[in-house]
């Protein structure tokens, strides 16, 4: 992994999670079930490290850059995608509390959990703020809560007002789990074992100092000061590429899967003992594995160049944000395909309950559907920008 960029302790830590692959494997269908991640499998994967590694080094963490975060999600992501993704939501909300002002950092990594103090986030801004004296009284729901039932803390979207009561932005409040409560609607066709339940607020208050303002994060205006790299990057890119990690997983976990079985799986109704002989299944299997190294060489790419740009203190513009993006949605949209292609390979036994890949396939069609990565919408802005129709494309998607 070094050989890539990734620091030998990040590289440790995929290395410990890959130990517990099984584990995750067998978790992954308990999860399934429970519709929520159990917490021995919880426990697991913190166990490795995996939590902490976008948490200042200040802190007791690692300041992960992204490329290093799409290394960990991927190797949960080839045991358990619904894993993998709480994987890449607590990690977002570990980065943004690093951007926030010094004593929200010290409020959550310098209180009773430490460094096991787990932040999930959800950016729609679906609440009510009243501005009081010395911050904001927060009402609200938030759905698709991921990772918020192992979480200690979460970022929640909320319209910032001013003394009037007239909506001036939007913002993300820091609130302990504990002050919420929440709802169980998570009744899913894939990614069940997330558990993204709704989140619900009841007047709760908020002081200034944990709310950080979302138009001017937009644009690079953080209110911390940690001094690595990894803190200095464009904020949505940085955020939507956390996501892609679960989904490379997901895409290799479909492949290993396949490739397992097929010396001993037959082609029914054909004369093929082994689906390995095959010349058809060959070629599904070499055009799969061709797409996954064409996906991940990609999310490197704009892994790097998010990292390379916050070197040179230089803020992508938003032409090449939404450049960004669309490439994010193109790799998203390669591995839905490639996993199509494996499970028609694989055959209609891949649909058993008993058979993981079933689950693979659930998990990453539903996560696909983010609409962090959509496809379409990434198209749509990135085809205006190259006409030079940025207002345009600006109105597809206005914030990146």
């Amino acid at each position: 992994m070094s050989e890539l960029g990734i620091r030998p302790e990040i590289a440790a830590i995929v290395d410990r999670i890959d130990a517990i692959r099984p584990q995750l494997v067998a978790g992954g269908r308990e999860s399934d079930q429970l519709r929520r991640l159990s917490d021995e499998t919880f426990d697991a994967i913190a166990a490795t490290g995996a939590f902490n590694i976008s948490v200042p080094t200040k802190f007791g963490g690692f300041a992960a850059n992204t490329r290093e975060a799409h290394a960990v999600a991927r190797a949960i992501g080839r045991g358990d995608g619904s894993a993998a993704w709480i994987h890449g939501i607590l990690d977002s909300g570990a980065w943004v509390v690093s951007l926030m002002q010094e004593q929200a950092q010290r409020d959550v990594w310098e209180g009773p959990n430490g460094t096991e103090a787990f932040i999930s986030i959800v950016l729609a801004t679906s609440s009510t703020a009243e501005h009081v004296e010395g911050g904001y009284r927060v009402s609200g729901k938030w759905g698709y809560g991921t990772g918020s039932q192992h979480a200690t803390w979460s970022l929640l979207g909320i319209p910032l007002t001013d003394e009037s009561g007239a909506v001036t932005d939007a913002g993300l409040a820091l609130i302990p789990t504990a002050d919420l409560s929440m709802e169980d609607n998570w009744y899913v066709a894939g990614m069940r074992g997330s558990g993204s339940v709704m989140q619900i607020a009841d007047g709760v208050f908020v002081p200034e100092h944990r709310v950080m303002p979302l138009t001017a994060a937009v644009e690079g205006g953080y209110l911390g000061d940690n001094p690595e790299q990894s803190y200095n990057t464009v904020f949505v890119p940085s955020l939507f590429m956390k996501l892609i990690g679960p989904h490379l997983g997901m895409g290799r976990a479909a492949l290993d899967f396949v490739i397992a079985k097929a010396e001993t799986k037959a082609i029914a109704y054909t004369g093929y003992e082994k689906q390995a002989d095959a010349v058809s299944f060959q070629l599904a299997v070499a055009k799969a594995s061709i797409a996954l190294d064409a996906a991940e060489l990609l999310a490197a790419d704009i892994a790097d160049e998010i990292y390379d740009g916050a070197a040179r203190d230089y803020y992508a513009p938003y032409s090449e944000r939404i450049e960004m993006r669309a490439k994010a949605g193109w790799i998203v949209e390669t591995i839905t395909n490639v996993i199509d292609s494996l499970v028609t390979a694989h055959g209609s036994a891949g649909f058993a309950e008993s058979s993981p890949l079933q689950r693979i396939w659930r998990d990453q069609a539903t996560a696909s559907r983010h609409g962090h990565t959509l496809s379409a919408s990434g198209y749509e802005a990135f085809g205006k920008i190259v006409f030079g129709r940025q207002e345009e494309a600006s109105k597809v998607l206005p914030v990146v």
